[in-house]
Order: structure tokens, then C-alpha cells, then sequence
């Protein structure tokens, strides 16, 4: 990407494509990242409250969730592409004001299918602004601070996720699970000035091709990118391992002998916020060339997490530093994966988070709605075991792919080198 082809609105003072971007504007990004991706993570604290509300049963209230990451995957493979042939600002500016609509729905909800159709919605809008925002910070740094502002907005995005909770729980209590949607629309609202006098407008590709080819060239990408494709399988179970503790988290914590509060149990979020700060560092790691090894190191932290976590029952500290632990491990591997798949395509930011995510989103889907259903059967004790079994999962996949990269490239060195005399 040239750094000539950033351009800004009147609304805004120049900024020079070879200096990096001012602080307010990363801010901006990292703020609008996170406020945008907390609406599709409301519902998690709030499971029990609409079991009630609707009779939903333990094992089926999971569909909620799963509606909201079927919303995910349409975005993902719909809305978030349009960024890289349209007018980024105006496709925010379009997607903000159809997203407070959507939570204003899911609030005013009055039957189980008006709901389901809220949360698609919200899923759909939320993660479209989410990661078209990704992508737009990308394209408006220059070449050498890409690192620095999509690391700011993909932090505001886990912090966005985490604190999700400690507002849904809050909120909750005070107004409601209904008062949780209402607020969400109002903060997206007071977000639209900023964002439509702060961000830089970008030039159309000049190259854009139609939508239908735009989304047929996805296939093409993935077909041809073998790091997003192992990059997006790590995504995908440390996001089921994710959503498999974070969605059946607020059912033994609502229950006796624990009976805490929506609020206490969303305050748990905070633990793993820690986590994400800490991990910040993992791009930084990743540029210079320590990439397999931050890899290891999170998918480690990821399956150690699981023995303090199943200790839960026992101690409340012991849930907190596996808290801690997964959230430390999931963002370190989230921030490195991005690290690695920006780099193969510059011109294809969006198609290329729009790949990403879509294996983040099958597996966030598939951890809630199995989450549920073994906590119905198997207790707490079954959740962990899942998560464990997944983590393994995850991590074997990395040796096996990491051992056949190497394979590979001690066969191609062999192969160059000249025969012994």
C-alpha cells in the first residue's frame, strides 16, 4: 500500500501520510473497535434473565448466542468485503445507524422470534462496524505504523468484549436486560459524530472490482493464502475454547451456593482486561520474527488456563487467574494471527478479516451452543473438560502445521544446495 493514498475530509486537520497517525485518531479507532464489538457479547451475562423471560431451558438458551454469531458469519461474508471497493467512511456512517435500530429492536423485543431476529441483526451490524473499522485503521497507516494502529483497535476490541459483561451485569441490575439494549443504542449514537469528522477519508481502489467478483475473490484468497488458512483454524478453536467458558460462566455463578449477581459476575471480565493489556506486546513480538514462538506461548496459557478453572467450585481466586490465564493466551494468539495475515495482501484488508473472522465466528457459535448443552448434562466439571479438549486440540494443530512447515523448508534448502563433492 503507497502512503500517498491517504486523504482526509475538511472536518479534520491534514495529516502526513509519513508521520504516523495522530494519538486522537487511534484513539478513536481503539474506542469505536470496542464500543462496536461489545454489542454482540451484551447477551452472555444476561442468558438467565431471558431464559426466564422468554422459557427458554438451560440447554436451548444457548440459540441466542448462536443467532448473534449467525449475524457474525453473514457480515463477515456480506458487509465487511464492501470496504475494500466503497467509500469507507460512508459505509460506517450507513452501518452505525442501521446497528442502533437493531439494538433498539432486541430491547423492545416481546416474543422469543423477535428476539432471535434482534440479535441477528446485532450480530450482523456489530461485526460488520467491528471489523470494517479493523481494516479501515490498516489502510489509513502508512506502511510502517500499521502495526501500532491495528494493535490499538484490536485492543480496543478485547477490551470491548471483556467489559461487555461488566456493563451488560451493571446495567442489568439497575434497569434490566432490556435497559442493557437501550443504552447500547444510545452509546453507538453519541459515536457517530466523532467518527464522521475524525476519520480520514480513503480513495476508492482504483482497480475495485464488482461485488460479485469481489466476493468470489475470497475463495481465491483462501485457496491461496496458506497462513490465513492455518491462522484462521487457531482462530477458530480458541474462540470455541473462548465462548465455551465465557457463555456457561454465568450459570453456576447465578446459582446457589454462589447466587451472585449479574453485576459481579460481568466484574469478572475486568480479570481478563489485565490479560489483554499484557498481551498487547504479542504483535510487537510477532514483527520481530518471534511469531511461532508467541504462538506456542499463548496456546499454552490457553490449555493451562483449564486447571484453575475447573478448581472454580472451590475458590473464587482460582477462577480469576484462570480468567486471567485464557484471556492473556486467547488475546496473545488473536494479535499474532492478525500480525501474520495483514502482511500477504495489502489491497485486500477487508476480504482478508472478513476470512479471519469467519473461522472466529464458526467457532465462537459452535463453543456457545455446545457450552450450554454439556453444562446441562456434565455440570461445570463437563465445561472444563470440553475447553481442555479443545485446547489440545488447538495446540496439536500448530505442531502438526509447524512441523510440516519445517519440513518443507528443509526440503527446499536440500534440495538448492549442491550435491557433496
Amino acid at each position: 500500500m503507497k502512503a500517498t493514498s491517504v486523504s482526509v475530509p475538511c472536518a479534520m486537520p491534514p495529516v502526513n501520510p509519513q508521520a504516523c497517525l495522530p494519538r486522537g485518531l487511534v484513539v478513536l479507532f481503539a474506542a469505536a473497535s470496542g464500543l462496536s464489538v461489545a454489542n454482540v457479547y451484551y447477551a452472555q451475562p444476561l442468558l438467565d434473565a431471558l431464559a426466564r423471560d422468554f422459557g427458554v431451558g438451560q440447554a436451548a438458551v444457548g440459540s441466542v448466542v448462536t443467532a448473534t454469531q449467525a449475524g457474525c458469519a453473514l457480515a463477515l461474508l456480506l458487509l465487511v468485503p464492501l470496504g475494500d471497493r466503497l467509500d469507507r467512511r460512508r459505509l460506517m456512517a450507513g452501518q452505525l445507524a442501521a446497528l442502533v435500530a437493531a439494538l433498539a429492536l432486541t430491547g423492545a423485543a416481546s416474543s422469543a422470534p423477535m428476539l432471535l431476529a434482534g440479535m441477528l441483526g446485532v450480530g450482523l451490524l456489530g461485526t460488520a462496524m467491528t471489523q470494517g473499522l479493523i481494516a479501515y485503521a490498516a489502510s489509513a497507516a502508512a506502511p510502517g505504523e500499521q502495526g501500532r494502529v491495528v494493535g490499538a483497535a484490536q485492543g480496543g476490541v478485547f477490551i470491548g468484549l471483556l467489559l461487555a459483561r461488566v456493563f451488560a451485569g451493571g446495567v442489568s441490575d439497575l434497569a434490566g436486560w432490556r435497559g442493557v439494549y437501550f443504552c447500547a443504542a444510545g452509546l453507538m449514537l453519541a459515536l457517530a459524530l466523532p467518527l464522521w469528522r475524525r476519520l480520514p477519508a480513503l480513495p476508492p481502489q482504483p482497480d475495485a472490482i464488482s461485488y460479485p467478483r469481489l466476493l468470489a475473490s475470497m475463495l481465491t484468497l483462501l485457496r491461496e493464502e496458506g497462513v490465513l488458512r492455518v491462522r484462521g483454524t487457531l482462530a477458530l478453536l480458541m474462540f470455541a475454547a473462548f465462548n465455551i467458558f465465557w457463555s456457561a460462566l454465568v450459570l453456576p455463578l447465578s446459582a446457589p451456593p454462589f447466587a451472585l449477581s449479574r453485576t459481579a459476575i460481568g466484574a469478572f471480565g475486568l480479570v481478563g482486561a489485565v490479560g489483554a493489556f499484557a498481551a498487547a506486546r504479542a504483535g510487537r513480538w510477532a514483527d520481530q520474527g518471534h511469531a511461532q514462538r508467541t504462538t506456542a506461548a499463548a496456546l499454552a496459557l490457553l490449555l493451562l488456563a483449564w486447571w484453575p478453572l475447573a478448581l472454580m467450585e472451590q475458590s473464587l481466586w482460582a477462577l480469576v487467574l484462570g480468567i486471567l490465564l485464557l484471556d492473556l493466551g486467547g488475546q496473545a494468539l488473536h494479535v499474532t494471527n492478525q500480525s501474520l495475515i495483514f502482511r500477504t495482501r495489502p489491497q485486500a484488508y477487508g476480504r482478508l478479516v472478513s476470512l479471519y473472522m469467519l473461522f472466529y465466528a464458526v467457532g465462537s457459535g459452535l463453543g456457545a451452543i455446545a457450552t450450554t448443552a454439556t453444562y446441562a448434562h456434565a455440570g461445570w466439571p463437563g465445561v472444563c473438560l470440553l475447553g481442555a479438549a479443545v485446547s489440545v486440540l488447538a495446540l496439536a494443530f500448530w505442531g502438526w502445521t509447524a512441523g510440516a512447515g519445517r519440513r518443507r523448508s528443509n526440503g527446499a534448502e536440500h534440495a538448492a544446495s549442491p550435491p557433496p563433492a
